[in-house]
């Protein structure tokens, strides 16, 4: 069984985050003979470590949990620690240039260390936004746990047929999401804006075109806050409301954007970013600077980069941003 890593004096390729995306450019790497170092928080910080199935994952006919598929994939890095040092739980603080390639500047076992390497790849996911309760977002946990309440459309979108579904959320993105939906077959829709006025940043005409939209397909919007949550012993989404009603239904479904991109670390290597926040690549991963030129030996993959936020995607980023390290700068 594996031990812990030693710490080499330096590295092909860096990988900043141990979720799918990081996992796999640290096991690409070893399989193209490349010295990694991969920095992980701990599985519990990636996107999928509660989802309790996955139907999109090639493999694994019915579905896989988050947790399991994570499991799986720290255990075939581990088996590579030949060419591969995994480092968890550890945190990265700094990742600076330097005239060889880049520092990495992390804390693991109450030590603050440094890693060099000649390439970096970011993989560091993003953070969903969680509704609140009372200032905390552990009360939608168990919804969200158990797979009652749902973040991704395309990953579950497919699961909202014949369902009553309750959409979290007031902006654009909601109305958006809320329409979207209605792809799938779903009984009914309803928008909950926990106390939030629908659109009310939202400039018209846009406003006026969405509301009607909502209208034209039955879906209603519900503006009084949400006190509590119920229903999870039937596997509902229940919910009590500030008026003194309640609502249910089969499904949740969070359209409330993302909390945290983890911008600091790619903008002080001076990386941009599209409009919603995500670190502009070009089609090999590369991170791309003001002027749209790739920023020589920096990629970024999975969810943190601009693009469709899946794990088969996530894997393909980082195959290529691993291969192109390989191919132009090792």
């Amino acid at each position: 069984m594996p031990g812990l890593p030693r710490l080499k004096e330096s590295y092909d390729i860096l990988v900043v985050g141990g979720g799918h995306a990081g996992l796999q450019a640290g096991l690409k790497s070893a399989l193209l003979r490349q010295t990694a170092a991969v920095f992980d928080r701990g599985p519990k910080y990636a996107r999928t470590y509660y989802a309790p199935r996955m139907e999109n994952i090639p493999g694994f006919p019915g579905s896989v949990s988050g947790h399991a598929l994570l499991d799986k994939q720290v255990a075939q890095v581990r088996e590579a620690e030949e060419w591969v040092g995994y480092f968890s739980p550890s945190q990265v603080h700094e990742v600076r240039r330097t005239e060889t390639g880049f520092d990495v500047g992390f804390d693991w076992l109450r030590q603050r260390l440094t890693a060099r390497g000649r390439a970096v790849i970011l993989a560091m996911g993003v953070v969903d936004r969680m509704l609140q309760l009372g200032g905390d977002i552990k009360p939608i946990f168990p919804w969200a746990n158990f797979g009652i309440v749902d973040f991704c459309i395309l990953c579950d979108g497919h699961e909202m047929g014949g369902k009553a579904v309750g959409v979290l959320g007031h902006d654009r993105f909601a109305a958006l999401t809320a329409l979207d939906l209605l792809h799938f077959g779903p009984t009914s829709v309803e928008i909950l804006t926990h106390g939030e006025p629908f659109l009310g940043h939202e400039p018209e005409p846009a406003r006026t075109e969405l509301l009607a939209a909502l209208e034209g397909h039955h879906v209603t919007i519900v503006e009084s806050a949400i006190t509590e949550f119920d229903g999870i012993r039937e596997k509902r989404f229940g919910v009590k409301l500030a008026d003194g009603t309640t609502r249910s239904y089969d499904k949740g479904f969070s359209a409330l954007g993302w909390w945290d991109l983890h911008q600091e670390i790619p903008k002080s290597l001076g990386a941009t970013f599209d409009e919603e926040g995500f670190v502009r690549v070009d089609e090999d991963g590369r991170v791309l600077d003001a002027a749209g030129q790739p920023i020589p030996g920096l990629y970024c993959a999975g969810d943190q980069k601009t693009g469709w936020n899946q794990v088969p995607e996530a894997w393909a980023s980082a195959e290529r941003s691993v291969i192109h390290a390989y191919a132009e700068y090792l």
